[in-house]
């Protein structure tokens, strides 16, 4: 999900071909529309009650649309060898972009998505089919559900990017939860996480330090990446925050994340840990206190 407006790579002229019109269509959790970026010819934009969501263009599945998803994107290519096939696990799927991504840029990664919402993965496997000879498997059940069932040690990478509107449901901000992707990763793996960054007079940027410091509880190795502007608070936005047991490539994240079209810096170390100062620890037992129920609703798990 991408909060606010969706920051936008430089554009390439649009290619001939015929018309392309924008699907409409009530999924499980709201109103889906598939819009075509007038600005590339194979390229589409998924909204979820109008907030952006995914980009994907059928052409090039080497392009990542907004800048969050692209920072994950320097992730994978700079944690793991040149071309390595990668298990991965994405908690949230919208319309497939980083699963796309890894099979366009690592062939023959075995890769397993939650999309709760089995609607909607109907709706993108319909109109955005997936490539020939994918091993990508989409499981509609609950994020926080698949993340604890899966082997133990088995992934290389996990993606968290879960949001029920403009919000991450609270069962998976906690501690426990990202305890679990930790279980799930091999020793050296990685876990990356979206997290929204809504300024606000009275608590600032709380709700993104919690998240920084409840990761930070979990994983030894960690580092984030955001504009200047979303740190400052200045504006809404997403930070990517990255963990591992082991040394992340922190010097060539920065330079790609200062490299790209709207350029974002890399925190880390003292840094990272000012950020998150003080910032308490989110729980199972405190977002139950504040969120008896889960926003997700799931579905009979069934697999695509």
């Amino acid at each position: 999900m991408n909060d606010g407006t969706a920051r936008r790579r430089g554009q390439r002229p649009t290619r001939s071909g015929g018309p392309r019109v924008a699907v409409h269509q009530k999924v499980r959790l709201g109103a889906a529309e598939l819009v075509p970026d007038l600005d590339r010819a194979d390229s589409w934009l998924l909204f979820i009650d109008g907030v952006p969501q995914s980009g994907v263009d059928l052409g090039d599945p080497g392009y990542l649309e907004f800048e969050y998803i692209r920072r994950i994107g320097h992730l994978a290519d700079l944690a793991f060898p040149p071309g390595e096939p990668l298990h991965a696990l994405h908690l949230g799927g919208g319309a497939l972009t980083l699963p796309r991504y890894l099979q366009h840029t690592r062939p023959g990664s075995r890769q397993l998505v939650a999309e709760i919402d089995d609607e909607l993965t109907g709706l993108i496997r319909g109109h955005l089919p997936l490539p020939a000879g994918h091993r990508i498997r989409v499981r509609a059940a609950d994020a926080r559900a698949v993340a604890e069932s899966v082997r133990e040690g088995s992934y290389d990478l996990v993606i968290a990017d879960v949001f029920a509107g403009a919000v991450t449901p609270a069962h998976l901000t906690t501690a426990e939860f990202v305890a679990a992707t930790a279980r799930a990763l091999r020793p050296g793996g990685v876990y990356a996480v979206n997290v929204a960054a809504v300024s606000s007079p009275r608590d600032g940027l709380a709700t993104a330090r919690s998240a920084v410091a409840t990761l930070r509880s979990v994983y030894k190795e960690t580092c984030m990446i955001a504009e200047a502007s979303v740190l400052r608070g200045r504006r809404r936005g997403n930070l990517v925050v990255f963990g591992s047991d082991l040394p992340l490539p922190e010097a060539a994240l920065a330079r790609a994340a200062a490299g790209d079209p709207f350029p974002a810096r890399l925190v880390a170390g003292p840094d990272l840990a000012r950020f998150a100062s003080g910032a308490p620890l989110v729980t199972d037992a405190t977002v139950s206190a504040n969120f008896p129920a889960s926003p997700e609703t799931s579905p009979q798990s069934t697999e695509w």
